[in-house]
């Protein structure tokens, strides 16, 4: 069975449902994977309905292709960081009825052991998601100092073993290049074994080191910040996340941007004047998936959905 065929889109009904489709409407998918939420918004849309789909990743524009023929639908080979420029390039800026987030790494991504985002099967260290570019994981632990490789762990895996491992990384390194991902976690597994953990030792520092070669958080934060532009008054923002690092991102923009003005407490103040700096309106509380849908599918089980309106200015 092909990886394609193996992967399954997380929280796919509840995201469409959130996105309140408007059959004629423009909507932004930007994490496009294997087409999955893409497929079924495109079942929503008219023939005067729009979908531009964004990601980084050459296999998925390559399975783009089957929407080829589909003249309501274009993919760009961009990180989601893109978002505000692809809106400008397509005249879309403060026209979107929405915009969905599918946030982490894909299946395809995780199955495939020439990617390197796993350690269930040896393959190269790779863990870019844009395999046209940047450096790959390889080359990064071939020259990070033991600091940075320690504050990598433990800010983006949240892994409370960090220094130990990294150590242990830059020991091994000396001895032959660490350019497997078989290599990488037999080091974690050896320096922190951490016996009562029921994940692989080395998961967090897999994860840790995608997301920091990715700048995973960084694309979310720019791609987060440029929906407010791009949406228009009444559209809906749409984001699943994967892990707590990003849930507490997503959670706190949607916050910070539902509130207002931030004004010290007894100020005389109008309530007309505190609502000029919402942008943003909660819609309904975070939702997880299903007992059916994690028992289906395991990797759904720490998915969270988050949905926000955007508001007038």
């Amino acid at each position: 069975m092909s990886a394609e065929n193996l992967h399954i889109s997380v929280l796919l009904q509840p995201a469409i449902d959130n996105l309140a489709i408007d059959p004629d409407g423009t909507y932004i998918d930007c994490t496009f994977g294997r087409g999955g939420h893409s497929g079924l918004i495109l079942n929503h849309l008219s023939e005067n309905g729009r979908l531009i789909a964004i990601d980084r990743d050459p296999t998925a524009i390559e399975a783009a292709k089957k929407y080829a023929d589909d003249s309501r639908f274009l993919i760009e080979h961009h990180g989601f960081s893109e978002l505000a420029n692809i809106a400008v390039k397509h005249e879309i800026t403060g026209k979107v009825d929405g915009i969905l987030f599918d946030l982490g790494v894909s299946s395809p991504q995780l199955d495939v052991a020439e990617r390197g985002f796993s350690f269930m099967n040896d393959g190269p260290l790779d863990m870019r998601m844009d395999t046209s570019k940047g450096q790959t994981a390889a080359q990064w632990l071939a020259h990070a100092d033991v600091e940075d490789i320690s504050w990598v762990l433990k800010t983006f895996g949240e892994e409370k073993l960090a220094w130990r491992i990294a150590n242990a990384i830059v020991d091994a390194r000396e001895e032959t290049p660490i350019e497997r991902t078989g290599q990488l976690a037999a080091i974690v597994k050896t320096a922190a074994p951490q016996p009562k953990l029921k994940k692989h030792p080395a998961t967090r520092t897999f994860q840790a080191i995608r997301m920091y070669v990715n700048s995973e958080l960084e694309q979310i934060e720019k791609a987060l910040d440029a929906s407010l532009s791009v949406l228009k008054p009444g559209g809906r923002l749409v984001v699943i996340s994967f892990h707590s690092l990003e849930d507490r991102l997503v959670k706190q923009f949607m916050k910070k941007h539902s509130q207002g003005k931030q004004v010290p407490r007894g100020l005389p103040i109008s309530e007309e004047e505190l609502q000029k700096g919402k942008k943003l309106a909660l819609v309904g509380k975070k939702q997880k998936p299903s007992k059916q849908e994690v028992d289906e599918n395991i990797r759904s089980r720490s998915s969270v959905l988050r949905v926000a309106e955007r508001l007038a200015d």
